[in-house]
């Protein structure tokens, strides 16, 4: 079980992601892609990571522009998991 992070203690986390913002009880990212099959190749890489680690991002993909919004569903708020995954999908769009 996930301990939840009040706000402080969300928004002190924060503050290490440079294209992540914070939408209440969810940290979100929108990337932008040169193709659609580089978009759906991301998508790809990070349900394995997201798999990996059973926690599931909700995903929108429009086009070649994806959004990537994280929250402990099964907690009700933020936990470090939604941040560790929130760096491991920097990683993906970072190796491009």
């Amino acid at each position: 079980m996930a301990k939840i992070m009040n706000d402080s203690q969300a928004d002190e986390a924060l503050r290490s992601f440079t294209d992540w913002h914070r939408s209440d009880v969810t940290i979100e990212r929108t990337a932008s892609l040169a193709t659609f099959p580089q978009a759906i190749e991301v998508v790809n890489r990070v349900a394995a990571l997201a798999e990996a680690a059973d926690h599931h991002p909700d995903i929108d993909i429009r086009w070649r522009t994806l959004t990537f919004r994280l929250s402990t569903h099964s907690e009700g708020g933020l936990t470090a998991k939604d941040f560790a995954l929130a760096r491991q999908i920097d990683e993906v769009l970072t190796a491009l």
